[in-house]
């Protein structure tokens, strides 16, 4: 059975919601600390909690990467994090160069706590930059400024040059309100002049509730046009390429030896456990939601507790495919694509079917192809980079279609279509 050897953990608390946020998070205000600050006594009652869901999960492999997320993670002290470790190490075992990750603000942490998370075992950090201008990240309802942005970026830097990190990833977020080329170019510059061994680059997304979509429904919020946005998409590309970077997948960069390993395991269609409020678990090929409040959470793991067999995912014990439009979705973000028959074939479609199937979607994607947008070797389809990625939403709405009409010919009775070309 292909257990699950990734473990993520979910810290809903920050100082402030950022304006675009709309993750499930508790805002603790700008004093907020997880020892002894404002908020701390919310903090500890949730890490309790987080003990006990996993302390739910069955026992099975030890884990070979695991990621605290957020949120901002870094409002915890080293001995929260150290203690969470030892946790997920009595109860699965971590191996032997595992990859550790922290996501950590600029404006909640220090050199001194910096020292004190790779202490706890720490060995990947992954730093919520978002942009490195002053007035972009005031707009963004950003806490951080230029200054600790920089002293953040020295000492993870040199924590890295030294081996005490295996590797980092900063963030940034391109295509912003009021956001031009050269202004971008600005922001692509500082971030190739630090050189971090990853970079996530992420277009800014309008989600329902956030700051940033009230602006928006008031006229108030001038993003960039379709035109200069892809413009920035494509410098973006040729940048960090001629740096030295691969893109990896549609919104990861990273040099030779540092793509996020945790965060291939998701999209490669492997298992992972998901512990905290919020946090989404797929141990076994079935996708399980945690409640996105405190109060919901709690009654959850209360229930979980007091259930005889000690947990849902007993129900789930038995392996299950993840579902094919999940597969297909991630895999084609992926620099390396999606090979359509093998997928095709681990959901028992024949050779016929696969072939009719496969041939329906080239058709669906012909323009793309003619274009160079889709590469095809054999039966793996690929986007190119930059056009390619920049377009992959047109291309997953088109297999979404070709899915549901895959889905409706696969559970009728199989048409013969041998010899079908």
């Amino acid at each position: 059975m292909n257990y699950s050897q990734s473990a993520y953990l979910h810290i809903p608390f920050c100082h402030r919601r950022c304006f675009y946020c709309n993750f499930a998070v508790v805002p603790l205000g700008d004093r907020a600390d997880g020892e002894t600050g404002p908020g701390s006594s919310s903090i500890k009652g949730y890490l309790n909690l987080l003990y006990r869901d996993i302390s739910l999960a069955p026992k099975t492999g030890a884990l070979s990467t695991v990621y605290i997320g957020g949120g901002t993670p870094s409002l915890l002290s080293a001995a929260q994090i150290a203690d969470l470790l030892d946790h997920l190490r009595f109860h699965f075992g971590i191996q032997y160069g595992a990859e550790i990750t922290l996501e950590i603000d600029p404006a909640s942490f220090d050199k001194i706590s910096l020292e004190g998370y790779i202490a706890a075992g720490i060995n990947r950090v992954s730093l919520g930059a978002q942009s490195f201008d002053n007035n972009v990240l005031y707009e963004l309802g950003r806490r951080h400024t230029f200054d600790q942005l920089i002293d953040s970026c020295n000492w993870i830097n040199e924590s890295f040059k030294e081996g005490r990190l295996f590797s980092w990833n900063l963030d940034l977020i391109q295509n912003l309100p009021n956001q031009n080329l050269a202004s971008w170019s600005e922001q692509l510059v500082k971030a190739i002049d630090i050189y971090p061994p990853h970079l996530s680059i992420y277009d800014l997304s309008i989600e329902e509730g956030t700051v940033f979509a009230w602006k928006m429904n008031k006229g108030d919020l001038c993003l960039p046009n379709d035109e200069i946005a892809s413009d920035i998409s494509k410098i973006t590309s040729m940048k960090l390429k001629e740096a030295g970077y691969s893109r990896y997948e549609i919104s990861n960069f990273a040099l030779p030896g540092h793509a996020s390993r945790h965060n291939r395991v998701y999209w490669s269609g492997a298992n992972w456990w998901g512990f905290g409020q919020g946090a989404t678990s797929c141990p076994w090929g079935e996708r399980l939601s945690k409640p996105r409040t405190r109060n919901a959470y709690k009654k959850w793991l209360e229930i979980e507790e007091s259930k005889v067999h000690k947990s849902s995912f007993k129900t789930i014990y038995k392996h299950k495919n993840i579902p094919l439009d999940d597969l297909l979705i991630v895999g084609l973000r992926r620099r390396e694509g999606i090979d359509l028959y093998e997928l095709l074939e681990r959901f028992e479609y024949n050779n016929s079917q696969i072939n009719f199937n496969i041939s329906k979607l080239k058709q669906r994607w012909q323009y793309g192809l003619n274009m160079g947008w889709i590469k095809q070797r054999g039966f793996r389809f690929h986007l190119t980079d930059p056009d390619g990625m920049q377009l992959s939403n047109q291309f997953l709405v088109d297999m979404l279609l070709w899915l549901d009409s895959l889905t409706n010919s696969h559970s009728a009775e199989a048409p013969n279509l041998e010899g079908y070309q």
